[in-house]
């Protein structure tokens, strides 16, 4: 990746949600089609890889809350849905290339119904096995690194869910804001973060995207450990590794479990900084959401003894000063972000992340 060319794609990305949006509302726009296709679809097969598959993961859960059927296939799986006349497939793909995605769309062409979603301005490969081509808009992505096209991803698919766009505008503006007041929160995030051996993204399943593609971002750009879980399958799946000293964790506020995932941290003595929504106060039983508390919190754990078994690991480094920052917007905002943290990140580890390359 190009940290100069990414620097100057997350400054334009909310300039660049706002356009994608525009761009649906348009009248002749291919959105519409798409729309009109999910709704007689026995059943949405998104199909994708990467930020592809997180975005649509999103959307996914949306169209199922309104009563549609709908799935999220990794390109590469060895078990794909059986195409029908009565299936719809959506390949998603920014570059309109990629060799899973195409090859998994054309499995379906000719039987399912088809539809492209890509930042290619022909429709590439994938376009070529799709009955319908609905582009993104998403521009030119200098940093080489899936940015702006996730949140255009997101944004479209958000809005082919039957999500309106009075409803994700306001994203546009709440990012712009963040990224104007990163002065104010980016250092003590970076602290927060220093001497975590791994940072782990925590959201609520409707904003699971957001986690995921954070992690992926402190993974592809300064190379920095990262995982990500839904908050309420944290607590039976990632809890146990808040034993080891120095645990950080991203939450991202929404989820009826945000207590329990905060009570856990706390005992155990671990970090965690939270992007707004607020977080509640910790509970062992689900809480609702609250706005009284500052964007982001940060704290250490109180020293009290963990509930899960087995003796607490050596004392982890204290927390540092408590971080302040502007509300994250909702998933469309394109999740966490930014470049500064990639960049400054990757110097304190020594991530050798520089411009042009493409080492994996």
């Amino acid at each position: 990746m190009n940290p100069d060319g990414f620097l100057a794609d997350v400054l334009d990305e909310p300039a660049t949600l706002a356009h994608v949006l525009a761009q649906t509302d348009q009248a002749d726009a291919p959105l519409a089609d798409l729309a009109a296709r999910i709704g007689r679809a026995r059943l949405v097969v998104l199909i994708g890889m990467g930020s592809s598959r997180f975005a649509a993961l999103t959307a996914a859960a949306h169209l199922r809350a309104r009563g549609i059927a709908a799935v999220v296939e990794y390109a590469s799986t060895d078990l794909p849905t059986v195409p029908a006349p009565d299936v719809l497939a959506v390949g998603i793909s920014a570059t309109g290339n990629s060799a899973e995605t195409v090859a998994a769309l054309a499995r379906h062409h000719g039987t399912s119904a088809t539809a492209a979603i890509t930042n290619h301005a022909q429709g590439g490969k994938l376009g070529a096995v799709a009955d319908l081509v609905v582009p993104l808009h998403a521009g030119v992505e200098a940093g080489g690194v899936a940015c702006k096209s996730f949140q255009a991803t997101l944004a479209v698919l958000l809005r082919a869910s039957g999500i309106p766009t009075s409803a994700l505008a306001p994203a546009a503006e709440a990012q712009a804001t963040l990224i104007e007041s990163r002065r104010t929160w980016l250092d003590p995030v970076l602290d927060l973060f220093a001497d975590a051996p791994t940072v782990y993204a925590i959201a609520p399943a409707s904003r699971i995207s957001s986690a995921l593609q954070s992690a992926l971002m402190l993974r592809e750009g300064p190379r920095i450990p990262a995982d990500a879980a839904e908050t309420g399958d944290w607590s039976h799946v990632d809890v146990y590794l808040t034993k080891h000293p120095n645990y950080r964790a991203l939450l991202f506020g929404g989820s009826p479990w945000d207590g329990e995932a905060l009570e856990w941290l706390r005992q155990r003595e671990a970090c965690s900084a939270a992007p707004s929504p607020a977080l509640p106060s910790t509970s062992p039983t689900p809480t609702p959401r609250t706005r009284s508390s500052p964007p982001w919190s940060t704290s250490p754990s109180p020293s009290s003894p963990p509930r899960r078994g087995g003796a607490g690991a050596s004392t982890p480094t204290p927390c540092p000063r408590a971080a302040t920052a502007a509300r994250v917007p909702e998933d469309a905002s394109g999740g966490i972000c930014s470049p500064e943290v990639d960049r400054r990140a990757a110097r304190r580890s020594g991530s050798s992340c520089r411009s042009g390359s493409a080492r994996r």
